[in-house]
């Protein structure tokens, strides 16, 4: 798949207010500071459509990009960020809970792990949760650049036992600094949307 455009569509913390369409959604989600946003500009090949910070915590909105103006990319806030409240963490759940049972275009939702360290007990969670709605599947483990190319197998490894991963479910390695592992993940998502 080839990403002609892509486009910022709108930001809410309200379910009710993400755009009303038809349209397949794929979703990204991850720890704070996994590089969800570097990702999506990376994918997208613009260097500011997601706003990037070194700050964990960045990104408290649901996101939506329009790809190709056939399906939309969706940015979800991260997890795990140690100093945002107690009632940011627990609205930050009933929204990110409401979305995934209220969407009904959303196919599948990428799990973002950084690829030099085993996966936590929130990416576990997640992918459990992921999996209790059928939106699993799909890691793509970041940073890859911060690694040797002998170390991925073994890292790869890892991060399938941790999450208890199925043998056809998919971990593509991705890089947003070297520009590396896109164009495996844009087949994956182009794939199951069908273009």
């Amino acid at each position: 798949m080839e990403i002609k455009s892509a486009e910022f569509v709108i930001s809410n913390t309200t379910v009710s207010k993400c755009p009303d369409s038809k349209l397949p959604e794929y979703a990204f989600i991850g720890r704070s500071n996994v590089g969800k946003s570097s990702l999506i500009n990376m994918l997208t090949g613009q260097k500011k459509l997601a706003m990037t910070s070194s700050k964990p915590g960045k990104t408290l909105l649901i996101n939506h990009f329009l790809v190709n103006g056939e399906w939309f990319l969706v940015d979800l806030p991260g997890y795990g960020y140690a100093k945002v409240s107690k009632s940011v963490t627990e609205n930050w759940g009933d929204m990110i809970e409401t979305y995934f049972l209220g969407r009904k275009g959303l196919i599948k939702t990428v799990l973002l792990v950084d690829i030099r360290h085993t996966p936590s007990g929130q990416d576990i969670q997640m992918y459990e949760y992921l999996r209790h709605y059928k939106l699993d599947g799909i890691v793509a483990a970041t940073k890859a650049d911060k690694i040797s190319r002998s170390e991925l197998p073994k890292c790869v490894g890892i991060i399938r036992k941790t999450l208890n991963m199925s043998v056809q479910d998919k971990v593509i390695a991705v890089s947003a600094l070297k520009k590396t592992g896109h164009e495996n993940l844009l087949a994956e998502i182009g794939f199951l949307i069908g273009s």
